[in-house]
């Protein structure tokens, strides 16, 4: 039976993969498709007749939660899953360099549109026995120079997959680590953050690059896809990377 899942962040990148891969998996699924640029996401809908439903604003909107869980059980009767792979980088510096009103706005989207997002699609899922997947960072366990807030917003998000995942026994709750990303977020990193961030992390970022380190967004989107559709019961509340060997099974 084809399942419906929300992702966010789908217009590019990891979130773009993870909806193609839930389009045209062995058995296709719904998807409905959040973002700020349209345009991607009315081509998803034009491509794969039928099968999406776009919800368009800037997520810092929490009201697009509810519309999603709406949209999804409006047209497909069901919500079996959720993607929450919306974010921001944020302000890099120093934490005595940073505003708080940047903290506080990149919270906004990294973490309280979360909140938002999974307190409105709690009652389907528990319903469909669903299952949650935030999109996480190794940052949110390391000590980065100039990444207080991207960092710190990705800890919260940890937190409260795990929260809910010893409070909801009928849903799964996971934070998955992509690892590096050949995204837009990798390219500001690069370009425009040169002299904001730690020479050593830009050295870091640009190396990678370089070196053709950087993953193909399908190898962990097609994971987390998987994960959205099956997430097994027993990793409730975990932090896992894309590739730990608790998830060989879904990484092939």
């Amino acid at each position: 039976m084809a399942k419906t899942i929300i992702v966010t962040g789908a217009s590019r990148g990891l979130g773009h993969a993870i909806a193609k891969y839930l389009l045209s998996a062995p058995q296709s699924h719904n998807v409905v498709v959040l973002a700020r640029s349209v345009e991607p996401l009315q081509k998803l809908k034009d491509e794969y007749k039928g099968q999406v439903e776009v919800v368009h604003g800037d997520l810092s909107d929490f009201s697009l939660a509810q519309k999603a869980v709406d949209a999804a059980i409006k047209s497909f009767g069901r919500l079996d899953g959720l993607v929450l792979n919306h974010g921001v980088l944020g302000q890099t510096g120093k934490v005595a360099e940073t505003d708080v009103e940047n903290w506080r706005s990149a919270f906004d989207i990294n973490f309280f549109s979360l909140v938002a997002f999974a307190t409105a699609a709690l009652p389907a899922l528990r319903s469909s026995k669903g299952n949650i997947v935030f999109v996480s960072s190794g940052a949110a366990v390391k000590k980065y120079r100039g990444w207080g807030i991207y960092a710190a917003s990705k800890a919260a998000l940890n937190n409260l997959a795990q929260t809910i995942g010893c409070e909801e026994p009928d849903v799964t709750s996971l934070a998955i680590q992509p690892g590096m990303v050949d995204t837009e977020m990798q390219r500001d990193l690069r370009e425009m953050r040169g002299t904001t961030l730690d020479a050593e992390m830009h050295s870091k970022f640009t190396g990678a690059h370089e070196g053709g380190l950087l993953l193909k967004p399908e190898q962990p989107g097609n994971v987390i896809s998987k994960l959205a559709l099956n997430a097994p019961k027993e990793l409730t509340g975990s932090f896992l990377a894309w590739n730990d060997e608790a998830l060989k099974d879904f990484q092939e």
